[in-house]
């Protein structure tokens, strides 16, 4: 299974899912076949609607794929911040949400049998300081006002010291990927269909008909919803949602020393531990050294120091997966879902799920449900896209794409002539100038050159080398590209334009 980097996760041993062709014509099209939109689907199929998923790559391609499928009614977002930044009921609502999309997990795991590893577990908490045993105490305060009953605890069940514990029952994990494969396989069994490589390049409303356009042809329908981790295109949500990447490993042990739990640290950013078994193998996946897209340097260094960290409380005996993810965060904590501002009213969204996507993007399938069905969700106010005040005239005041630089239309520039390359080495990118351009330049493993314009055609700004995932990266909003300017993740429609170069030979190192 294809997914949206360099880096191989421990989800990806998958077959080939078998797509569909496009149909004219659907009750909704989902639009992104990982976690939200593949549990949305099967929701509304369950409720008789015709539905069609639209997959740009292979299902699990995005974050789904490059998860550690931590499911936590216990958030990263505590209720504490929860309550600070809403009320205590809205807490407790977060609470109960997230504790009925556990639930919809492991029912639908049990009813059509899915064998994706699932398990039961306890959750810890840990402080290491006294700063951290403050913040502990206000988060199992305000966790068991919202309904989440944690206690202390004496111990843990990783090697590492602490001054202050707590614990939370009936959290969960499993395999990713077994699970979404088992929900889109329960979908197509429903009449379900599943269009993988087709994406949505636009959405038309015309004589009350909502038509969307796709890279196979055109469907119509009744609504749209984007389940691709933030909505393609020019919205305000891109606005109020930062993208962050987060590094993992799974690691095999010589003491088998698997800790039987999911664990976190209070660190700044934080460390989270689980064991999971894939083909009779154990694994400690680990994880941490979360970051702003597009704001690191050297992203390989987070690797190594997310393996140097944990070889100080843990006998590695080989390192068999490590990858690197995006998630985004929103400016209060809480995910987007509902009405997409901006749009008709048939147009949905789902985005900001922070390092919770696994349980907010089936929180997502039970409101966008309701709201849909129903017409109404408890949540829906909560949740609710519209719950800031948009700026005036956003939407006219951006461009989907930006101006290529006219001096590079169909000329051809020799790698001598942009500053900076001389010293470029093998499987290297880098940023340099050309009569007053940018210009991105990757070498591989053989010496081959690609240069494109670095300029991410979303809204203009300027993408930075991933070195451990071999992407360009929008700093700005999470756009990614591969290093020859294909479109790896939204919210870019189009790809990076290239630039051409006039021979593609190895650039000798200066001495």
């Amino acid at each position: 299974m294809n997914r949206d980097g360099y880096s191989i996760s421990l989800w990806q041993d998958m077959p080939d899912y078998i797509s569909k062709n496009l149909p004219a014509e659907a009750d909704i099209v989902i639009v992104g076949g990982g976690i939200t939109g593949l549990s949305t689907d099967l929701k509304l199929q369950r409720e008789g609607k015709r539905c069609v998923v639209l997959e740009a790559q292979n299902i699990g391609f995005g974050t789904t794929g490059g998860t550690t499928s931590h499911l936590n009614t216990l958030l990263d977002t505590s209720y504490y911040q929860i309550r600070k930044n809403f009320n205590a009921e809205a807490a407790a609502q977060v609470y109960e949400v997230t504790h009925k999309a556990l639930a919809l997990i492991e029912k639908n795991i049990l009813g059509y049998e899915i064998d994706c590893g699932f398990d039961r577990k306890t959750a810890y908490l840990f402080a290491q300081d006294e700063k951290q045993e403050k913040e502990l105490d206000k988060i199992i305060e305000a966790s068991n006002e919202a309904g989440l009953h944690m206690k202390e605890s004496n111990d843990i069940p990783v090697p590492l010291s602490f001054r202050k514990a707590a614990k939370a029952t009936d959290q969960a994990q499993m395999h990713s990927t077994k699970y979404l494969y088992g929900i889109a396989g329960a979908f197509d069994r429903m009449g379900g269909c599943v269009v993988q490589n087709c994406r949505a390049t636009e959405v038309t409303h015309e004589n009350n008909e909502t038509i969307v356009h796709t890279t196979k042809g055109k469907i119509k329908t009744a609504h749209v919803i984007y389940a691709t981790h933030i909505p393609p295109g020019i919205n305000i949500l891109h606005t109020r949602c930062a993208p962050y990447r987060s590094y993992a490993m799974a690691v095999t042990l010589n003491d088998e020393n698997y800790p039987d739990a999911l664990v976190y640290d209070l660190d700044e950013p934080y460390h989270y531990y689980r064991t999971q078994e894939v083909n009779g193998m154990r694994y400690l996946i680990f994880g941490g050294e979360d970051h702003k897209t597009g704001h690191k340097e050297n992203t390989e260094y987070c690797f190594t120091k997310l393996e140097s960290y944990l070889r100080k409380y843990y006998d590695i005996n080989e390192v068999a997966y490590r990858w690197s993810s995006q998630y985004y965060e929103s400016v209060d904590g809480l995910p987007y879902i509902g009405h997409l501002p901006g749009n008709p009213e048939n147009v949905w969204v789902a985005t900001g799920f922070g390092g919770n996507g696994m349980i907010f993007g089936t929180v997502a399938s039970c409101i966008l449900s309701d709201l849909i069905c129903k017409g109404n969700s408890p949540y829906a106010a909560l949740f609710s896209p519209s719950r800031f005040k948009p700026v005036a005239g956003f939407t006219r005041a951006v461009k989907e794409s930006i101006d290529v630089i006219s001096t590079l239309i169909g000329q051809k520039i020799s790698i001598e002539e942009i500053e900076g390359m001389s010293e470029l080495a093998h499987d290297e990118g880098k940023i340099g100038r050309y009569e007053g351009c940018n210009i991105a330049v990757y070498k591989n493993t053989s010496g081959q050159l690609f240069a494109i314009h670095p300029d991410c055609p979303h809204m203009g700004c300027s993408v930075e080398w991933n070195q451990s995932e071999k992407s360009w990266d929008c700093p700005c909003h999470g756009s990614r590209f591969s290093h020859t300017g294909e479109v790896l993740t939204a919210p870019a429609i189009k790809g990076l334009n290239r630039v051409e170069l006039s021979e593609q030979e190895e650039i000798k190192q200066k001495v």
